[in-house]
């Protein structure tokens, strides 16, 4: 990874309105843990399938489109990325350093407050990390899936919406063969593996899960940094 692209992208990232836009979805988030907890007296396994509904189900996809575009379509579409892929660097390496500020702005943004609303929703220690580990897992691959696209198309973030409110909220929870290649589902039973038993429901094995997490992941990466080769041609052309 090269610190001056990280320190770069963060800087677009996180200083616009993106970043406005993160932080409101992170509050919203958390408020509706202390609305629910303030209004509504809930067990755990209530708590765990509002927390499962609006957070991995919602909140992560969105999460993962703003960070995974935000890092490099505003380039693209300025055309400011041909300064940067002008420089003497493997175009691996500039996917890498911005993955890093997506997977950043993750934890920062989803990941934190996911564990913070499980915590004000009164839940134990084991499922606060559990729910923890499923948004970092989700939040990762929905930013690299969302990065790749954005440099694929231009329309990645149309693309992106179609693909959360299509794909993962209907087809990926409701269609029991589609559930293999959900990444709500795989995030679920990440979750699942690390919450007591009893709390979460998931239809893909862990061990599945997480060879599918870490399959699609690398695959992706590696794409990107293939298709931004492309994209240089296309720039200089």
């Amino acid at each position: 990874m090269n610190g001056t692209i990280i320190r770069l992208t963060a800087r677009g990232m996180l200083g616009g309105r993106r970043a406005w836009l993160l932080g409101a979805l992170a509050l919203l988030l958390v408020g509706i843990a202390v609305l629910t907890r303030l209004l509504v007296s809930v067990s755990d396994a209530q708590a765990a399938t509002l927390l499962q509904s609006v957070s991995l189900a919602t909140f992560l996809p969105l999460f993962g489109l703003i960070v995974g575009t935000g890092v490099i379509a505003p380039e693209i579409d300025d055309g400011s990325v041909i300064h940067i892929l002008s420089k003497p660097l493997s175009r691996h390496t500039i996917v890498q350093s911005k993955l890093a500020v997506a997977v950043g702005a993750t934890i920062g943004f989803a990941v934190i407050p996911t564990m913070l609303a499980a915590a004000i929703l009164g839940m134990g220690a084991s499922i606060v990390l559990a729910f923890g580990a499923g948004a970092l897992a989700a939040g990762a691959v929905y930013g690299v899936i969302f990065m790749l696209l954005a440099i694929i198309t231009r329309h990645a973030v149309i693309i992106g919406l179609v693909y959360a409110l299509i794909w993962e909220s209907l087809v990926g929870s409701f269609v029991p063969g589609a559930r293999n290649l959900s990444v709500q589902q795989w995030a679920l039973s990440v979750t699942e593996s690390i919450a007591p038993s009893g709390l979460f429901t998931a239809d893909v094995g862990a061990a599945l899960a997480v060879v599918l997490i870490i399959a699609v992941f690398a695959a992706a990466t590696w794409y990107a940094g293939n298709r931004l080769r492309v994209l240089t041609v296309a720039g200089e052309d």
